[in-house]
C-alpha cells in the first residue's frame, strides 16, 4: 500500500503540493491527469525520494527518502524528461537490472520489442541518442526490472505509433504484477488500462474516481454539448478533446474516454453558467 498523507510541497514560497491525501492499493493501475503546472511531476518525484516535503509518504512500511535504496529496488521508473546520462547504453542496462536483481537480457528483449536496434547502441553514451530511442531503453528498464511500483510520467511522449502500440501491450502484461501511476495527455490510449483517475489542480486532488470495469472497457463516451453563447477559453477547450462545431460554434460533439468522463465534467464545471445542455453517453 501507498500513502499520501498531508503531502505538500513548496518551491521559492509557492505550494507545488497542498495537502495531498490518498492511497494507493494493489491492484490499482491509475491515471495522473491535470493540467501543466498541477504538480503531476512534483508528487512523482516526492514518491520517488527525490524531494523532501511536508507530511508523510509511505511504501509498505518504507520512506522514500530513508529508505530510498530499497524503495527503488522495486520502481520502474519512466521520466517526462529523460536525464543527461553520459554512461554507455550497455552500462545503464547492466547497473539497472542489477539494483533489482533483474536479468539484463529481459531489458534487452524489451528494447528489441519496441524496435530499438540494440546492439548498435551499446557503446554509445546514452545523452547521445535520439529523443526516441531514449524513451525506447527507459520504458524497456521500466518495465524489464522485476519491481511491483510503475511510476511513468509521459512515458508514449516520444515514440512513433507502432512503438506506442507495443507500449500498451507490454504495460498491459506489466499490470498482472505492479501497482501503475501513469501521466499521461493521451488518456484515450490508457482507457482500458487504467482502473482509477486522479485530477491534480494548484497542487490538490479535486478528483479521485475509482472506473467500475464496465466503464473501464468503454473506450469513448460521445458527449453532445449545447452552449448558450460561444467563448473563447471554452472552445479552446472542446478543441483540445479534438470535439467538433456547428451551428456557429454553440453545438459541440466528441467523443471521451471512459477514465477521463468526470475529469471533462470537470472542466466544463468551470463554464456552467453558458451550458443549455450536456448529454454523456
Amino acid at each position: 500500500m501507498i500513502i499520501f498523507e498531508q503531502v505538500s510541497k513548496q518551491f521559492k514560497r509557492q505550494y507545488v503540493l497542498n495537502q495531498v491525501n490518498f492511497q494507493i492499493q494493489p491492484g490499482e493501475h491509475i491515471a495522473l491527469v491535470g493540467s501543466n503546472g498541477a504538480g503531476k511531476t512534483t508528487l512523482m518525484r516526492c514518491l520517488l525520494g527525490e524531494y523532501c516535503c511536508e507530511g508523510k509518504i509511505v511504501i509498505d512500511g518504507l520512506n522514500p527518502r530513508t529508505d530510498r535504496q530499497a524503495v527503488l529496488k522495486r520502481v520502474g521508473f519512466v521520466p517526462q524528461l529523460p536525464p543527461p546520462l553520459k554512461m554507455p547504453v550497455r552500462q545503464l542496462i547492466r547497473f539497472s537490472a542489477g539494483v533489482c536483481g533483474t536479468d539484463s537480457q529481459d531489458i534487452v528483449d524489451i528494447t528489441k520489442r519496441l524496435g530499438l536496434d540494440i546492439q548498435t547502441l551499446l557503446h554509445r553514451p546514452f545523452v547521445k541518442l535520439s529523443g526516441g530511442q531514449k524513451q525506447k531503453l527507459l520504458i524497456a528498464i521500466a518495465l524489464g526490472r522485476k519491481c511491483d511500483i510503475l511510476i511513468m510520467d509521459e512515458p508514449a511522449a516520444n515514440l512513433d505509433p507502432k512503438a506506442r502500440q507495443i507500449f500498451l501491450e507490454l504495460l498491459q502484461e506489466k499490470q498482472e504484477q505492479a501497482i501503475t501511476l501513469i501521466s499521461s495527455h493521451r488518456l484515450d490510449e490508457l482507457a482500458a488500462l487504467v482502473n482509477r483517475v486522479l485530477e491534480l489542480d494548484r497542487g490538490q486532488v479535486v478528483l479521485d474516481d475509482r472506473v467500475a470495469d464496465q466503464n473501464r472497457h468503454c473506450k469513448n463516451w460521445f458527449c453532445r454539448l449545447i452552449l448558450k453563447r460561444s467563448e473563447v477559453a471554452l472552445t479552446k477547450t472542446l478543441k483540445t478533446w479534438q470535439f467538433t462545431e456547428s451551428e456557429a460554434g454553440l453545438i459541440w460533439e466528441g467523443n471521451v474516454a471512459g477514465p477521463e468522463r468526470l475529469h471533462f465534467l470537470t472542466l466544463l464545471s468551470r463554464h456552467a453558467e453558458i451550458l443549455n445542455h450536456v448529454s454523456l453517453e
